[in-house]
């Protein structure tokens, strides 16, 4: 069993989604691998991954905006402020959600289901060059 890993970098989008998977199956075609498991994972600790709905952009909006409430960027209580008023509300949203995601390919291709992409979620108010590392085996 051989393992390929690779580095990719992407400019993500401030607060916002942004698709990867079309580099993730690049990533997976290039490697020649057929059957196995491929993991991607985020090297920061102020954006992070998720798989959801890529057909509609109002449930990725919806999902943005609900996270957004739940941590806000001016809680008097936080002590973390150095890098600005984002910085820690970026961490928090990063531990609640994931930095890396698994998942399944047969035939050289992601198992997806039909309405799912995987998304860096940059949670900083200001895009940033990301690094991600793929592993598949």
């Amino acid at each position: 069993m051989s393992a390929v890993i690779k580095h990719i970098r992407v400019r993500s989008r401030p607060k916002r989604t942004l698709e990867i998977t079309d580099e993730l199956q690049q990533v997976l075609a290039d490697s020649g691998a057929r059957d196995g498991l491929l993991t991607v994972f985020c090297r920061h600790t102020s954006c992070s991954l998720v798989i959801m709905e890529n057909a509609d952009p109002s449930a990725r909006v919806d999902l943005e905006g609900f996270l957004e409430r739940l941590v806000p960027p001016d809680d008097p209580h936080y002590t973390h402020t150095l890098e600005g008023p984002d910085d820690m509300p970026s961490h928090i949203k990063m531990a609640l959600t994931r930095t890396h995601e698994a998942i399944p390919f047969a035939d050289g291709r992601l198992l997806l289901g039909t309405w799912q992409g995987v998304f860096l979620w940059e949670h900083r108010a200001m895009a940033h060059q990301r690094e991600l590392v793929v592993h598949i085996q």
